[in-house]
């Protein structure tokens, strides 16, 4: 059974900084391409970084400069650095993995349940 369990969500005044990770297990994560998505009430689900398995890293406009994805290979889990962050940014972030389960060989896209983050004074 795959799973995808993030933490690291919490609130925090304008300025601040967070640290989301989302742990997994069923999938072969060296070869599992990684991402994490925001949704704020009301909008769509949004890409904020990606980072494929072979660490090449991908960030939306806003999330440049500012927020970094990472990667444990060794711990199966991906890492988002929330750097300078705006009340702009409070959102549920989601954690999506993009490829094969454990003895699969075809690539499935899995997602987290999401973790809290909330930007205000």
């Amino acid at each position: 059974q795959v799973q995808l369990l993030e933490s690291g969500g919490g609130l925090v005044q304008p300025g601040g900084s967070l640290r989301l990770s989302c742990a997994t297990a069923g999938i072969l994560f060296s070869k599992s391409d990684m991402a994490w998505y925001r949704q704020a009430p009301g909008n769509e689900r949004e890409l904020v970084a990606g980072i494929t398995g072979g660490g090449i890293t991908d960030y939306a406009d806003g999330a440049q400069g500012r927020f970094a994805i990472s990667r444990d290979n060794l711990k199966l889990t991906v890492y988002l650095q929330l750097n300078s962050l705006r009340p702009e940014d409070t959102a549920v972030y989601f954690c999506k993995a993009t490829g094969p389960r454990n003895g699969r060989s075809s690539s499935t896209t899995y997602w987290g349940q999401g973790t809290q983050v909330t930007v205000s004074s």
